[in-house]
């Protein structure tokens, strides 16, 4: 079906004048009527009512009309994209954890930008979330981890490994165990625990196990940041991941445990996009 007598009948409503939508779109009057009537033909019903008081769409046309809208953009918008790809780069929509959108993905936008790459466009969730983003096409790929309840699966998702990121305990400043090289958890079973998502409570409690100890969890933090703050506040201390690390507060102490957990970090994308090389390699992890 050809697009002009769509581009006709958007003009047609849109100005509500044959004359008018002629003069829009260069037709004549009698060629942009044939035009409108070839879409009638084609889709089988009438689409325009001409009365005294100008052009407008029928039920049918009315129905018609926002696709009819659609269409035309669409195509637009395509023109306009095809025009551009040979003058820059297209834009990558990056889903990432909260951890790595803190330095990981930062520094690699700049070595893309420093090598004439991409843009990069990032979109910050949890993990669970990411999957079904990038599965339903709304992000190009996503830095995510193996942290419970674990990676994505889908069997239209490639995982990449990055590398492995060190979990750590952050403490207030002035802590009994500030510069101690590293430190067995048992030391810390007396601390209250501020705690912002299941996976991370997993982690705190398998090494709590490990170290024979139940940890006294407080809830308190919906995110990343009032994690951090609560814990500079002095209400307790808390794991938190090594990549958080360059980006904390000044007033907060980081603590490395003696028998560490580790949590796998990985690029997942489509597994019909071919075109991410460059991307992981300035993702590299450690």
């Amino acid at each position: 079906m050809s697009l002009t007598p769509w581009n006709a009948f958007v003009e047609v409503c849109r100005t509500g004048s044959i004359r008018a939508a002629a003069e829009a779109t260069g037709f004549t009057q009698p060629g942009l009527s044939r035009q409108v009537a070839a879409l009638e033909r084609e889709v089988g019903v009438r689409l325009l009512h001409r009365g005294s008081r100008g052009v407008t769409p029928t039920a049918a046309g009315a129905a018609l009309l926002p696709h009819a809208r659609l269409v035309v953009n669409e195509v637009r918008r395509g023109r306009e994209a095809a025009r551009t790809a040979t003058e820059r780069p297209e834009t990558i929509l990056l889903g990432a954890v909260p951890s790595a959108t803190a330095a990981l993905v930062p520094r690699a936008i700049g070595k893309l930008r420093e090598t004439g790459g991409p843009d990069v466009t990032i979109v910050s969730r949890i993990t669970p979330e990411l999957g079904p983003m990038v599965v339903g096409r709304e992000l190009d790929a996503a830095v995510v981890t193996d942290a419970p309840p674990g990676l994505p699966r889908d069997p239209e998702l490639r995982a990449t490994h990055l590398g492995d990121d060190e979990v750590v305990v952050i403490a207030a400043p002035g802590h009994p165990l500030a510069g101690t090289d590293r430190i067995g958890i048992e030391r810390l079973a007396d601390e209250t625990w501020i705690e912002d998502n299941a996976g991370s409570e997993v982690m705190l409690r398998r090494l709590a196990a490990r170290a024979r100890f139940e940890p006294r969890i407080s809830t308190m933090a919906d995110d990343l940041l009032a994690k951090t703050g609560m814990v500079a506040a002095g209400l307790g201390v808390a794991l938190v991941p090594d990549l958080l690390v360059p980006s904390l507060r000044a007033d907060l102490t980081v603590l490395h445990l003696k028998r560490p957990t580790y949590r796998g970090i990985y690029l997942i994308s489509r597994t019909d996009r071919t075109d991410l090389g460059p991307l992981v390699d300035v993702l590299g992890v450690g």
